[in-house]
């Protein structure tokens, strides 16, 4: 039985490509939703570039028939814009004149008359309030992560023979998989491991297990790490995570042109980001980067920034002050008199920014650039969508390394969660890509105090 799938107004600014996610099925869009995407189309941001894409997506069908009777779409399902059921009997209290309840109003004419209907919405509420009468509501999966416990990590532990290990650590001699074994929790018996290019390693003794070394698959065999005694701009690595996540930045632009690392607050992720690119700009000749961007996503959906008066920097400033932190500790090492001298201090970070050595801009402005020779951080990646993240991503040109960072447990943006948001997305979408190196940073690796980590691991 050929299914119905009533599609709300979030979801198709979330994605226009789900107007065909639904395969040989029915898809309903009702009048109203035209007319939330018609207030969406002219704003100046992701939303206002995914309503004018569905809007040019329906157009393009008004050839093949009535859209008020259903027209075919290309993936052999069908498209109808549904103007009808305005007699279905609603609860008293509830607003038929409110979207959402006409939304579901919908959902509930169309079911009465036989058709076998599930609403997709990102809403919550919504969905919430669709079960109270009886009505199937779903979010939309077609770009979902796995469980966040699921997803890749980017790190394994292994066990090998002492032997192995010694020549690894003495040597530099690689080690085959082969000769590895991974063990699940709770099972006694070790399996071969499944690994995928540029995943990080652990390497244990079999005989000893505080007996370590890390390394990284290289898609063949377990290497050894290149840049273990790398001390970028002052800042050494604190722990095993920190220790991946500088090999993974060092690495060459070419080699490794994206860098994803995910983990919880404290675990250094901008802060070693901006350590590497400011060592990279201000202590390698010949410099291989013209500039340091810095991007953070505004999480109210990304929405204009606003009147604020000054320049372009000067309005997104609010949102760069974790930025300007990192790098006051970054510039003043000592870490008893480093506030001693506010001003001065100021005036340190500020020249970083008079120079054009780091540059910050709106994630909305990158849209349609083609980024050259640049160390990009963006930072709060979690508050991103798939297409803004793969509108990143596919900003890169010669010469540019992309950092993404965040926290998959702190989302802010309303329709996101640890499994829908641009983080994720691309973690999974990118994993075992020989130009991606990534990893998830452990609570255990909180590093900025006591309490943040305490924090992290009780919160």
């Amino acid at each position: 039985m050929q299914k119905t799938y009533v599609l709300d107004t979030n979801v198709l600014l979330h994605s226009p490509q789900a107007l065909l996610a639904f395969g040989d099925n029915k898809i309903v869009i009702p009048e109203v939703v035209l007319e939330e995407l018609d207030d969406f189309k002219k704003r100046n941001n992701e939303l206002g570039a995914n309503a004018r894409a569905v809007a040019r997506k329906i157009e393009a069908l008004c050839g093949k028939g009535k859209l008020s009777e259903g027209v075919p779409l290309e993936n052999g399902g069908i498209l109808k814009i549904e103007m009808n059921h305005y007699d279905v009997e609603m609860p008293p209290a509830w607003d038929v004149l409110s979207p959402d309840n006409r939304i579901i109003q919908v959902c509930k004419g169309l079911s009465a008359s036989g058709e076998k209907v599930f609403l997709v919405t990102k809403d919550i509420f919504e969905r919430i309030k669709a079960d109270v009468l009886d009505v199937v509501a779903q979010d939309f999966l077609h770009d979902r992560a796995p469980h966040i416990d699921e997803q890749y990590k980017g790190r394994i532990d292994l066990y090998t023979q002492t032997e192995n290990l010694a020549s690894f650590f003495n040597e530099g001699k690689s080690i085959n998989p082969k000769d590895t074994k991974y063990y699940e929790k709770g099972k006694l018996e070790g399996v071969q491991p499944d690994l995928v290019s540029n995943q990080f390693v652990i390497l244990h003794s079999n005989s000893n297990y505080k007996q370590t070394a890390l390394g990284r698959f290289d898609g063949k065999k377990i290497v050894s790490l290149n840049f273990l005694k790398e001390i970028p701009f002052g800042v050494v690595p604190r722990n095993v995570g920190q220790r991946f996540m500088q090999e993974a930045l060092y690495a060459n632009a070419n080699q490794a042109p994206l860098v994803i690392v995910k983990g919880p607050a404290g675990t250094a992720k901008t802060f070693y980001s901006l350590a590497v690119g400011l060592h990279k700009m201000l202590e390698e000749y010949p410099r291989r980067f013209r500039k340091i961007l810095v991007c953070r996503p505004n999480v109210k959906l990304d929405e204009e920034i606003g009147f604020l008066p000054g320049t372009e920097e000067d309005k997104i400033s609010p949102l760069m002050r974790p930025i300007r932190d990192n790098l006051q500790i970054l510039l003043d090492s000592d870490e008893e008199r480093r506030y001693a001298n506010e001003r001065e201090l100021e005036d340190k970070v500020e020249e970083l920014f008079e120079r054009k050595i780091i540059k910050t801009e709106a994630i909305a402005f990158l849209r349609g650039r083609s980024i050259v020779k640049q160390w990009v951080i963006i930072d709060e990646a979690q508050n991103l969508t798939p297409k803004q993240v793969k509108s990143i991503i596919t900003r890169a040109g010669k010469g540019t390394k992309i950092i993404l960072l965040g926290d998959p447990e702190q989302i802010d943006h309303p329709f996101l969660d640890s499994r829908t948001n641009g983080l994720c997305y691309a973690s999974e979408r990118m994993k075992g890509s020989p130009l991606c190196y990534q990893l998830t940073m452990l609570e255990d690796e909180c590093e900025r105090s006591n309490l943040a980590a305490e924090g992290a691991k009780r919160m």
